[in-house]
């Protein structure tokens, strides 16, 4: 009996270490699928594993071998133990690219109603399996799954920054994987045009070249330069290539050429297509430059049409983007053409020759069967008729769009431009300029957004953004793109309902290892000390960090010194009445993980003190009037949250230090970035009273000399008072030959300090 016991015994022993062989874990999906129900079975993928088709799904057979020969290093072969079963069913009741997905019973069955679909459930099958001793574990599963908008896009500007194909086939790897089913390939810009056009043979010895490139940032001036040649472009060959490499994988690529603006590089290699005739160069650093195709011109037009022409044989794509954003109309202004074409067409002004110029070109697009779409500036003037709208600038344009019953793909820069930085630590590498960190991408929603629920229908979905200026690397790119686009891509595909950050950051760390291990991304960045401001009293502020790193303890110093993992442990909020350098970090095990946090904390006599404005903020920047003195500084990165902007208004605090103070200094910052619509003010002037009612002048200035953050300090003959009025005019409108000139300028002001 003992040994049948123990026979017995070592049996079990044995099966159940077979089991944990084979057991896998709950894969953690993104997006995440509309049902899930795991169960405790598993199914193995190996070289004996057969994929059985139909006649609708024999060509994805070919992509599936290819997905497990990477992971295994054999494709599966037909002497079938088990089997992975791709089928279409027509009458299966599901919406548009939906598919189940059954892991049971030694076999993995994905039906859908088309191979869309089908497409989708192997990227979820994909996320299942984990490699165990050669073999390919799925978790026991049954998965209903469709997507909650149509399109899922993700864009990439290859003008300023050129990319290899290898490199586009690996980030259209990652978009099939996240079930992404558009890329948006930026191909022509004032900094370099990319796609070889047969009959302008100029656009590839000329305008695919620039002399040289910006180093820095554009907001630095005086504006350096490598001094080193720069350029590429992709052959007719490799764009077939890419395109029929994405086809494979269902995904619709959308070629964008840019006009009338953004225009520089093709106006290098022929000048006749421009106002002045030139001569012009491929610029050499970012923004926006005035000249632009000439709309007066119908040479304009041909150039143009045989570039699409040769554009349409090589895409695919219904979807045909021309731009149509940030063009200046000065040239237009003065070019004795494009006046004559106004008269001839009885046009107004500039705005109405842009739209008359979009709207011939989208004729000549639809004649050929194809779909225009662009960016929210060609709303100006009149949108061309069945034309879809990306709105970048916010939801105006949505808005204004689907009022008109056109299509929108919300592609706002403040939620999806992922060229923003997306930490507020200074060590980050240079970016575009604002701030759109991980939370914000995942938080945004669309439909939210657009708020006329009437509308709604005409938001065909949602595109992450991924411009190239500050992108001089591969990794600097996938550092910028990951994870952020993973957020893009649940917030676009997963119902409305699924919304859990802290189990997404659970997800996503597992999909960071798997790109980490095929060299794609580095260290992990969303994973930092964050803080909020608790409370802020006269003289004091109350401060908690935060962070979404997993079993790790906050570390801090605040005298100057970096933290060790012996120095204090954070444990709850932390009290400052003086200014203070914070520095903090996480450890685990003794050891620092991740980057070390900085932030100052400035206390004057203002900090805290009640603040009244003659008029409240009136821009997107509309943080509370307590901002300007509760003793955080504005950055760069502008939406950060401690900017207050004004649009034709001027910014009139009144700062109320309680009783009569001694004031030697007053000091606050101004953000002055023409770029962004961003101006100083005409002139800043302190002023004090101890009544409240009659004020006498402190001090004022009209100099603003940086192209950036301008922290005005001015020490003043010392007084005592208790209000401090703080006037900054604003510059109202902005001047000819600026960006957005015409428009109304933008004040923006931070911290105001009394010392």
């Amino acid at each position: 009996m003992k040994k049948l016991l123990t026979v017995i015994l070592l049996a079990a022993l044995g099966q159940n270490a077979a089991a944990q062989r084979n057991q896998a874990a709950t894969a953690a999906l993104i997006p995440l699928p509309v049902q899930t129900q795991w169960t405790n079975e598993t199914v193995a993928i190996t070289h004996h594993t057969a994929i059985e088709t139909d006649a609708a799904t024999a060509g994805l057979a070919v992509l599936l071998h290819t997905y497990i020969e990477e992971q295994l290093g054999i494709s599966p072969s037909a002497q079938a133990k088990n089997r992975i079963v791709l089928h279409v069913d027509t009458t299966l009741q599901l919406p548009p690219e939906g598919y189940q997905l059954q892991a049971a019973n030694n076999e993995v069955r994905i039906t859908a109603y088309s191979t869309d679909g089908i497409v989708h459930g192997i990227a979820t099958l994909r996320q299942l399996w984990q490699l165990k001793q050669k073999e390919l574990i799925v978790p026991g599963v049954v998965i209903k799954d469709y997507p909650r908008f149509a399109y899922r896009g993700m864009h990439l500007d290859v003008s300023r920054h050129f990319f290899t194909v290898d490199y586009l086939k690996t980030l259209i790897d990652q978009l099939a994987l996240y079930k992404i089913n558009n890329f948006h390939w930026h191909l022509t810009d004032d900094q370099g045009w990319r796609i070889e056009i047969k009959k302008y043979p100029k656009l590839q010895s000329i305008a695919a070249w620039r002399d040289q490139t910006l180093i820095g940032h554009k907001k630095e001036l005086p504006h350096q330069f490598d001094g080193r040649k720069y350029g590429g472009f992709y052959t007719q060959d490799e764009i077939r290539e890419v395109v029929a490499y994405a086809t494979a994988r269902h995904i619709n690529v959308i070629p964008e050429i840019e006009m009338p603006g953004h225009a520089l590089a093709a106006l290098a290699a022929y000048p006749e297509l421009g106002c002045t005739k030139g001569p012009y160069k491929a610029a050499q650093f970012w923004g926006v430059f005035d000249d632009v195709f000439c709309a007066g011109s119908d040479s304009t037009f041909t150039f143009l049409e045989d570039v699409l022409d040769e554009v349409f044989a090589l895409f695919p794509s219904q979807y045909i983007h021309l731009g149509g954003d940030e063009c200046p109309k000065v040239r237009w202004a003065k070019c004795p053409a494009c006046q004559q074409r106004m008269k001839t067409e009885q046009l107004k002004n500039e705005d109405e020759l842009q739209s008359y110029f979009v709207k011939r070109i989208a004729k000549y697009i639809q004649s050929k069967g194809r779909k225009v779409v662009g960016w929210d500036e060609i709303l100006e003037g009149g949108l061309a008729h069945g034309a879809t709208v990306m709105s970048w600038r916010g939801v105006e344009g949505a808005v204004e769009a689907a009022k008109q019953q056109h299509h929108v793909i919300m592609t706002p820069e403040d939620e999806l431009y992922f060229d923003h930085y997306q930490s507020l630590y200074a060590v980050e590498p240079t970016a575009a300029g604002g701030y759109t960190p991980l939370r914000e991408v995942y938080t945004y929603d669309p439909l939210h957004a657009a708020g006329d629920t009437a509308l709604l229908p005409y938001i065909s979905g949602m595109q992450g953004q991924m411009w190239s200026e500050y992108l001089p690397t591969t990794q600097q790119a996938n550092y910028m793109i990951y994870p952020r686009m993973l957020a893009m891509a649940e917030r676009a595909w997963s119902t409305q309902q699924t919304r859990n950050y802290n189990d997404f950051l659970q997800r996503v760390a597992v999909h960071q290892q798997l790109l980490k291990s095929k060299g794609i991304i580095g260290a992990d960045v969303h994973h930092e000390i964050t803080y909020r401001l608790d409370s802020l009293e006269r003289g004091a502020i109350n401060i908690s960090l935060q962070t979404t790193a997993p079993k790790a303890a906050i570390r801090y110093t605040t005298n100057g010194i970096a933290p060790t993992a012996t120095s204090p442990l954070y444990e709850g909020p932390l009290r400052f009445t003086g200014t203070t350098t914070l520095r903090a970090a996480l450890f685990a095990d003794g050891k620092q993980q991740y980057r070390e946090f900085q932030q100052i904390y400035t206390i004057s006599k203002a900090t805290g003190a009640r603040i009244s404005l003659k008029q409240e903020p009136n821009t997107k920047y509309n943080a509370n009037a307590s901002t300007l003195v509760n003793g955080i500084a504005g950055t760069h990165r502008f939406n950060d949250g401690q900017w207050l902007g004004f649009s034709k208004r001027d910014l009139d605090a009144v700062i109320d230090l309680g009783t009569p103070q001694l004031v030697k200094v007053v000091a606050a910052n101004v953000l002055n970035y023409h770029w962004q619509k961003m101006w100083a003010p005409v002139i800043l002037e302190f002023q004090y009273s101890n009544d409240g009612v009659h004020y006498f002048p402190m001090t004022k200035t009209k100099t603003f000399i940086l192209n950036g953050i301008n922290n005005v300090r001015i020490q003043v003959k010392p007084v005592k008072a208790r209000y401090i009025r703080v006037y900054a005019k604003n510059k109202g409108v902005i001047p000819a030959g600026e960006y957005g000139a015409g428009g109304n300028a933008m004040l923006l002001m931070d911290e105001i300090s009394i010392n």
